[in-house]
């Protein structure tokens, strides 16, 4: 299950953030509250370029949205943050714009 965007439709990223655990018995005292946030800027003598950047969880056994009490069993989770510079002369830019530019998840 995927969670809060895809990381891996950053193709080429020039930086990548990872992380992966698992647990045999997981339980949460209370509803965790996460954020993640990806701020950049390329700066380019032309002038500014623009940053491609993704973040989001692959779970196994473990909904989006945990309850408090609840037992989770044989859990694991991969999470990826991935962040593309692109700018003026990049090969990206001889192949056109690409959707979803300067986006966040």
């Amino acid at each position: 299950m995927a969670r809060k965007g895809n990381p891996d439709r950053v193709k080429d990223a020039d930086v990548e953030i990872g992380a992966s655990v698992k647990a045999k018995r997981l339980r949460f005292r209370e509803k965790p509250k996460t954020r993640v946030e990806l701020h950049g800027e390329l700066r380019e003598p032309e002038g500014h370029g623009e940053l491609e950047t993704a973040s989001g969880s692959e779970r196994q056994n473990l909904p989006d949205e945990v309850e408090p009490g609840v037992t989770y069993r044989d859990v694991r989770v991969r999470w990826r943050a991935a962040a593309r510079l692109g700018g003026p002369g990049s090969s990206e830019d001889a192949e056109g714009p690409e959707q979803n530019r300067k986006s966040s998840s």
